[in-house]
């Protein structure tokens, strides 16, 4: 506005539009308030399918590090079977090469106290005891005689030139010995 001038009353008609403009107006307006309406709900609906998107790869991601954090327990706990049972295995294979060390042992004192054991005093012990343990034995001069019969039925009267000892076996062999 110019310097000085100064407004003192505004007037505004109202212009009187015909009735087929007007509808024809109204039917615009009302299809673009539709067509806004339609552009708005399918805003909408994209906001929507996104939001389940993003919640589809949170849960996914979410059961992605379960799974993780569940494969990661399986390794772990595997990792620990595996070591008890090495250390289960190196006790066994100790415990086991101790007791062949200790019978390796044993059986090498046994077999060097038996080889200083082994003289002959000790076999002649031995051969009489192992006599006496299975043998019978009979003294007597007529000792041969007693047990086989030579003459068909009665024991010769002839004495033995000399006393016999005679020695039966508990498999029944005989021996003599002088």
């Amino acid at each position: 506005m110019a310097p000085g001038l100064i407004i003192q009353a505004v007037r505004v008609t109202k212009p009187n539009i015909p009735e087929s403009i007007r509808r024809n107006y109204e039917l615009m307006e009302s299809e673009k308030t539709k067509l806004l309406i339609a552009a708005q709900k399918q805003k909408v609906v994209e906001k929507e399918a996104e939001t389940e998107r993003k919640k589809a790869v949170i849960e996914a991601e979410k059961v992605a590090q379960v799974a993780e954090i569940k494969y990661g327990q399986k390794v772990m706990e595997k990792e620990t079977e595996k070591k008890i049972s090495e250390i289960e295995d190196s006790a066994f294979l100790a415990r086991a090469k101790a007791k062949a060390d200790a019978e390796f042992y044993t059986s090498q004192k046994t077999a060097e106290a038996n080889r200083l054991k082994l003289t002959p005093q000790y076999l002649q012990l031995m051969k009489f005891q192992a006599i006496a343990a299975n043998s019978k034995i009979y003294f007597g001069s007529e000792i041969p005689n007693m047990f086989m019969d030579t003459s068909g039925g009665a024991p010769s009267s002839e004495p033995p030139p000399e006393e016999s000892l005679w020695i039966q076996d508990s498999a029944g062999t005989d021996e003599s010995n002088f």
